[in-house]
């Protein structure tokens, strides 16, 4: 049987009546799990170009988190969140599912981390599942497991029993990812969202990858998603690790950006390249993060639920209805302005 899968521009919500004056009337918080909320529903996703200490004490202090990436030594990784600690912040930090997981996080618990998410391109198989078994014996509800990638209703179902608080939901649609090319699987995003959310597990889901503006985001929450995680978009911040650089071509200030399958980024952090499923590039030098990229997610988050009506998440996803939109739908979604010559 061959599915249709939905992408975040094969849809768009359709609007409904709203008493709504402002937008500031919204309110975006949501539940990382029973003890924790975000009143930012915003994750910076665990990549070395995205999200080191200074982006997840940046996202914190703006009411969402950071996941501190695993592609260090543990000391490099425990020096990384006692900063965000000392600072009277809090993070997730991403560790793997085999090799030294457990070893990480004991070094981390000790200084003080609860929340973990274990970091893995497939989280459907029998080695994550060891893993957050064995992370919930050590810890018991002690701490917060957030695990992943999935795709599909089964994959929720499972990763809850194994003992989950939370899962990443997207296979294959980073932007700097190249899974489905070259292996052929996955599920576009907007599905596969929407598939987890109707298995009705209870914990929170984090819509991963393919996020590029609020209007995405404001679809993948309508689909289900509790929150979302962002990589390229947070990239090119001064919250983001690395020095801006001048494009000897355009001559614009960049900064790198590189999915952490890329050949780069596998050679940078266990010596050697295997299949390489994503790619490493330039993005554009963005500034500073609040102003110039989160400001913009906040506001057209609260919009796009305004378009429905509602001031809370949980109502949103129960009012809100989708339609499919053809591809000239789509070409007609975004600025089309025709060109007339020179005249104004």
């Amino acid at each position: 049987m061959v599915q249709t899968g939905l992408s975040y521009d094969d849809v768009l919500i359709i609007p409904q009546y709203s008493n709504i004056k402002s937008r500031k009337e919204v309110d975006l918080t949501s539940n990382l799990d029973n003890l924790r909320s975000l009143s930012l529903p915003i994750i910076a996703a665990p990549m070395d170009t995205v999200c080191e200490a200074k982006m997840a004490i940046d996202m914190y202090s703006l009411g969402g988190l950071g996941v501190i990436h695993r592609y260090n030594t543990i000391e490099q990784q425990t020096d990384m969140f006692v900063t965000v600690k000392s600072l009277k912040s809090d993070a997730i930090v991403a560790i793997p599912a085999t090799g030294d997981y457990m070893e990480r996080a004991l070094s981390l618990y000790e200084v003080g981390c609860s929340m973990f998410c274990i970091d893995v391109a497939h989280g459907h198989t029998e080695y994550v599942k060891r893993a957050i078994k064995n992370m919930r014996s050590k810890f018991s509800s002690n701490i917060h497991i957030m695990a992943g990638n999935i795709a599909t209703a089964e994959a929720t179902i499972d990763l809850t029993e194994w003992g989950a608080d939370s899962v990443r939901v997207g296979i294959g649609g980073g932007s700097a990812c190249t899974t489905r090319i070259v292996t052929g699987h996955g599920v576009p995003n907007f599905s596969a969202i929407a598939a987890c959310a109707g298995a009705d597990t209870g914990i929170s889901l984090i819509a991963d990858g393919g996020i590029r503006n609020s209007g995405d985001a404001v679809k993948a929450i309508a689909a289900g998603a509790d929150l979302v995680m962002l990589g390229s978009v947070l990239a090119g911040t001064d919250s983001s690790p690395g020095t801006p650089f001048r494009d000897k071509k355009t001559g614009k200030m960049c900064k790198k950006f590189r999915g952490m399958a890329s050949s780069g980024a596998q050679e940078d952090w266990r010596g050697s390249a295997s299949v390489e499923e994503g790619v490493s590039h330039m993005v554009p030098y963005k500034g500073r993060l609040f102003d110039n990229v989160l400001k913009g997610f906040k506001e057209g988050m609260q919009s796009g639920l305004s378009y429905s009506g509602c001031r809370r998440i949980h109502e949103f996803q129960h009012k809100c209805s989708f339609i499919v939109q053809t591809s000239a739908g789509a070409t007609e979604s975004s600025p089309h302005v025709v060109s007339r010559g020179n005249h104004a």
